[in-house]
């Protein structure tokens, strides 16, 4: 049979279509969706009282992932648990493939077995070199190590072979239907009813030797494909003879790894079992937008007699208030709404990593979350809170002025300097240092009111505060301000110091400050970079003039002019902090990388983090100098709003 005349373009694969009804037996509610923007809490299932946020493998010890295991647990013809983590390398992870992440490494460490990172590079368009590094960079900063690491490319030949065994079995052949074809064949219009295309019964030979000239070049993109001989009779639209290999354009775009050797390239649904099977992988763990696929996955490892893995399906994790697709963050950044991928407003996770996001607290995230056959919706707040929950306890403490207002103790000598002890941390492990209290020290701006009023506390004319952690607390006696703006630019103070005989005067609220003393290089000045929602709502792709009409103008704000106390260098010397980020996976480097103690050369900037007191959490920002620090706010405090 000859090759008609015309063009073959490949449908997009149908992932979402609903499966046939099928009457099954009733199962429990799963409200696991529904509560996933609620705090963590202590779960039953076989562990009742056990803290979830306590336990990092609390997901593979009871409900979906502990089944999973059951069905398939260590045997004779299942000696290992293996598993595989295959992304495609067209672009950065952004927060949901955390959740694959901590599952596929997870899974085969909790039960001895081992993890493969494999790239699923059979499409040359969009792959390149830097997200091959990216990808495997924040898997071992998550704090995993694969076994090793692997590429779809690499059993090409193998494929290859497999396809024209898949031929001769009579389980494939080339067509040369055009899309429109293709589509009417499926049923588009014809209400329904489906039927073979004229290819599908050509002799076995004259399909291999269609094949080999795919291989060879005689085609080009589009004219001809080589598709499975499934079951047009099932209800499941992936057993509608899916494409197998399809012939691509080397003009346009060649392959990252094999260059121009290859004129066909394997599909999805051809590559990704038998990779799994060539393998070795005992689970198989997807998102359940592959839950049809499952039956065209074991279809082909029975059809060519291979080893067939056990393919189960969990619920995907996403994130609500921002944009995870490709297409539209490259929109974002081209058109300088973002700086780059790793925008600390974006939810890539080299953006979140960049914003200060500790990996271990990324991963009890999706533990909190557990996993489930259920799509999960979170609220960003949501993976802020546990951020901040793992900070709170897990960082040093330091003294952060974001807008520095000039305050002058008028009854202090000039020359005045008293070193004050500050604690790290109320836990007293972390050690203290100490901090120059001097004439002039800078609060925040927002400290100070011209005009009191009996529900503030802070400082104004006539009212005492402590300065946290200075001997004595000062009274505001008056103020200046700039002639131009009538803005406040200093305020006068007087020490309360207890003079004998006089009533002591005290505090009703602290507030924190740095002092000024060049000889102790105080304050050190820094830009901080505050971040909002990007957007304004939670599902901005709904917005009717598209996502972009949704930005948050007021989603970053810069303070140029911030000071930092003295003890940021011991928290840079002594980085990363926290200390025990990588207890949660127990393999990959993480962010700890061997020094020698207070080499800081050695520690990635994300890795130094603290607490401003009273500001909020912080790190340093990737485009941080020695003499130009530059820091971003991880999340505020969780009580900062609002405070008087």
């Amino acid at each position: 049979m000859s090759a008609p005349t015309g063009t073959t373009e490949l449908p997009e694969r149908p992932k979402e279509a609903k499966p046939p009804k099928k009457k099954t037996a009733k199962q429990p509610k799963d409200n696991s969706a529904k509560n996933a923007n609620k705090g963590p809490k202590k779960q039953a299932g076989g562990a009742a009282g056990v803290d979830v946020t306590q336990d990092p493998e609390f997901m593979f010890k009871v409900g979906f992932l502990a089944d999973v295991y059951q069905e398939r647990p260590i045997s004779d013809k299942i000696p290992k648990v293996i598993t595989r983590f295959p992304p495609e390398p067209n672009g950065f992870l952004h927060i949901g493939h955390s959740k694959a992440i901590a599952v596929n490494f997870g899974f085969a460490r909790y039960h001895g077995g081992s993890c493969i990172l494999r790239f699923d590079d059979t499409n040359p368009e969009g792959e390149e070199e830097k997200y091959y590094k990216a990808i495997e960079d924040i898997i071992h900063w998550l704090g995993f190590k694969p076994i090793r690491v692997t590429a779809a490319s690499d059993n090409f030949e193998k494929l290859y072979q497999l396809a024209e065994d898949l031929i001769r079995r009579d389980g494939a052949y080339v067509c040369h239907c055009t899309k429109a074809e293709i589509k009417v064949q499926r049923g588009e219009g014809t209400g329904g009813e489906r039927f073979p295309c004229t290819h599908r019964s050509r002799p076995i030979e004259e399909s291999l030797t269609e094949f080999r000239a795919m291989r060879d070049g005689k085609y080009k993109p589009g004219e001809a494909a080589l598709r499975m001989k499934q079951d047009l009779e099932n209800p499941n639209p992936q057993m509608w003879d899916l494409f197998a290999w399809r012939i691509l354009d080397h003009e346009h775009k060649a392959h990252f790894r094999t260059g121009s050797n290859w004129k066909v390239y394997p599909t999805y649904d051809f590559a990704h079992p038998l990779c799994d099977s060539i393998e070795d992988i005992s689970h198989s763990l997807c998102t359940t937008e592959f839950e049809l696929s499952r039956e065209s996955y074991e279809w082909l490892c029975d059809k060519l007699d291979v080893y067939k893995p056990m393919q189960r399906e969990y619920g995907r994790l996403n994130i609500t208030g921002t944009v995870l697709s490709k297409r539209k963050i490259i929109e974002l950044v081209k058109k300088g709404y973002v700086r780059d991928w790793d925008d600390p407003r974006l939810y890539t996770l080299i953006a979140l990593r960049r914003r200060g996001f500790p990996p271990g607290a990324i991963l009890s995230f999706v533990n909190q979350l557990g996993v489930t056959k259920a799509k999960i919706n979170v609220q960003v707040v949501k993976l802020e809170q546990t951020v901040r929950q793992y900070l709170e306890t897990t960082v040093p403490r330091l003294m952060v002025v974001l807008e520095p207002l000039k305050v002058i103790i008028d009854d202090l000598p000039d020359d005045f300097v008293e070193m004050v002890e500050v604690p790290f941390s109320k836990d007293p492990s972390f050690g203290s240092r100490k901090v120059p209290f001097t004439k002039v020290v800078y609060i925040e701006k927002s400290d100070f009111r011209e005009v009191d009023s009996p529900d503030y506390f802070r400082l104004a004319p006539g009212k005492t505060v402590g300065l946290m952690k200075a001997p004595h607390p000062i009274t505001a006696t008056s103020f200046e301000k700039d002639p131009e703006t009538g803005e406040i630019i200093c305020v006068h103070a007087k020490y309360e110091k207890p003079v004998e005989g006089l009533p002591v005067k005290k505090a009703k609220t602290y507030i924190h400050w740095v002092g000024e003393s060049p000889a102790h290089s105080s304050p050190k000045r820094a830009e901080v970079r505050a971040f909002n929602q990007l957007f304004k709502s939670d599902d901005p792709s709904a917005h009717p003039d598209g996502f972009l009409a949704d930005i948050n103008p007021d989603s970053e704000q810069i303070f140029t002019n911030a000071f930092i106390e003295t003890g940021f260098d011991e928290v840079c010397r002594s980085a990363p902090w926290p200390k025990e980020q990588n207890k949660e996976s127990g393999e990959g480097e993480g962010e700890t990388k061997a020094k020698e103690d207070g080499d800081a050369s050695m520690v990635e900037p994300y890795s130094i983090r603290f607490q401003g007191m009273r500001m909020g959490y912080f790190t340093v920002d990737t485009d941080s100098k020695p003499d130009a620090i530059v820091l971003n706010r991880i999340v505020t405090l969780k009580d900062s709003a609002g405070k008087s």
